[in-house]
């Protein structure tokens, strides 16, 4: 599933072509929205908020899309062929004279008020790459279920938006805790610092280099993660080798020597 990085990548990537441009195609291949046509219509801006994308145009109309495993926006010059798979997984087109943005396998898509935007991404908390961020309140909600896992609380994505499985599993390497060791256990300096880490590690991988995700500062092939993808693979740190288990068709990976505590 694409994290806030890729979303935040998305979204530049789409307001660099639509954001003061007269939409001369609209396309909504959803039942709902199948008739709504927003041709000739402005395109504001394109915000990314935690894992969402919300497209604003003038007339105070959003389009509200998320990307989950399998979704992704492509963009192409005028004429180009579109490359992002068949067109039956075709979810929205919008066009301007100079460039065309594909929606693929979008799986949420929906046109609302942008008044309303709060009933999609109100629940979110403070947004990893948004304006909003704030560690304290991040930290406070991860340690308002104190008995909760560690893992579980950092996915959700009501106490910190933008974390999905790879950034969890780096960042309880990190902390040097298992991903099912309780919020509790962890002081709240720790809880403090692990938030403070979220927002380094995703600031540093918001650049124009999709795949190339880097969380230990080395640039060597099979080096960039200290966990994530390195099954029994050599710790980066102690050389014992790294475990993975999948719960719910998500993989989880740790170090059983410097990540310390329960395991499933």
């Amino acid at each position: 599933m694409p994290e806030g990085d890729s979303i935040r990548r998305a979204a530049t990537r789409l307001h660099a072509v639509l954001a003061g441009r007269e939409l001369t195609r609209s396309d909504l291949r959803v039942p709902r929205f199948a008739t709504a046509d927003l041709t000739g219509r402005v395109t504001l801006d394109v915000t990314p908020r935690g894992k969402h994308l919300l497209t604003r145009f003038e007339g105070g109309l959003t389009l509200h899309s998320h990307l989950r495993m399998d979704g992704a926006w492509h963009v192409f010059t005028a004429g180009q062929k579109w490359r992002g798979g068949p067109d039956y997984e075709v979810r929205a087109v919008l066009g301007t004279a100079g460039h065309t943005a594909v929606g693929y396998r979008l799986p949420v898509l929906e046109l609302i008020r942008t008044a309303e935007e709060d009933r999609v991404v109100g629940h979110l908390g403070p947004d990893i790459l948004g304006p909003d961020w704030d560690p304290a309140r991040a930290a406070a909600n991860l340690l308002a279920s104190p008995e909760r896992p560690l893992g579980e609380a950092l996915l959700d994505q009501r106490n910190l938006a933008g974390i999905g499985n790879v950034y969890m599993c780096e960042l309880c390497f990190l902390a040097q805790v298992t991903p099912w060791t309780p919020v509790g256990v962890l002081p709240e300096p720790t809880l403090l610092r692990l938030a403070a880490a979220s927002h380094r590690l995703l600031s540093a991988n918001i650049g124009d280099r999709p795949g190339h995700r880097n969380t230990t500062g080395i640039h060597r092939p099979g080096q960039e993660l200290f966990v994530y993808g390195r099954r029994d693979r050599p710790c980066l740190r102690c050389g014992t080798p790294v475990r993975k288990v999948s719960q719910d068709d998500r993989p989880t990976y740790w170090c059983p020597h410097c990540q310390p505590g329960p395991t499933p």
